[in-house]
């Protein structure tokens, strides 16, 4: 099937064909040109050695003569089949440039749209996530926690919210500075998601306050059990810049 496919011409390679079409016309007419020439030595030479009649040796000069013009004529038409492929080169080459150009121009404009979806990526994420622990912030989990009471009064399912605070905290940032708080932060917020399901949802809410939305809950015990394991993993102790710290939190 591949045979009876007729492929359009290229429009662009319509002048260098042309050009070379006349390149083999100008060849074509500089072989009869020879061959005319060849034939006049011929007759020329006989005369010189054979002594051929006067008139045949005009005919054989003028003979040469219209050789001499139709080379003459070739020569031109050489030059300007020359000339033909020269400006075409040179167009061929300006198009080659702008294409060039436009690719590098399709490539920083790609590089510039992919780094203001990157910026506008981040700007999403800082604004629905706690800059310091990484944890949604307010925004985020406001609106998890209407989406969750949706859910839960649509299928009938139970839900929990549980309040975390860390006691003494406050005197963590007063002796050690707020540099060794935000790392306690950070420690306690991963402390935080290794205890709680992949399918719930903690936050930060403020200071040393954190939320916990436990979703689809079977009863009460459960509630307890998560928050006893959530009060030991943050209990045990940590290393901060060369300090052993322990924090406790409290749950409501």
């Amino acid at each position: 099937m591949a045979d009876n496919v007729q492929r359009r011409p290229n429009p662009a390679a319509a002048p260098l064909v042309t050009a070379l079409s006349k390149s083999v016309q100008v060849k074509e007419k500089g072989q009869e040109c020879a061959q005319e020439l060849s034939s006049v030595n011929e007759v020329l030479k006989h005369e010189i050695t054979e002594h051929l009649p006067l008139e045949q040796v005009e005919q054989a000069l003028l003979q040469s003569e219209e050789v001499e013009i139709k080379v003459l004529e070739c020569a031109d038409d050489l030059s300007l089949v020359n000339q033909s492929l020269a400006e075409e080169i040179r167009a061929r080459r300006k198009l080659e440039r702008k294409l060039a150009e436009s690719k590098s121009e399709l490539a920083d404009t790609q590089a510039e749209l992919s780094d203001t979806q990157v910026q506008e990526k981040r700007a999403r994420h800082l604004a629905l996530h706690d800059f310091v622990t990484g944890l949604p912030n307010r925004t985020l989990l406001n609106d998890r926690l209407n989406t969750a009471l949706a859910l839960a009064k649509r299928h009938t399912w139970r839900l929990a919210v549980m309040f975390i605070d860390l006691d003494k905290f406050k005197s963590i940032n007063d002796s050690h500075g707020h540099g060794v708080g935000d790392k306690v932060l950070k420690i306690v917020s991963e402390r935080l998601q290794k205890s709680v399901r992949g399918a719930d949802t903690v936050g930060r809410q403020g200071g040393d306050e954190f939320l916990y939305l436990m979703q689809e809950i079977k009863d009460e015990g459960g509630v307890e059990h998560a928050a006893a394991k959530i009060i030991e993993n943050i209990a045990q102790p940590f290393e901060v810049d060369g300090l052993t710290l322990t924090i406790k939190p409290s749950i409501g």
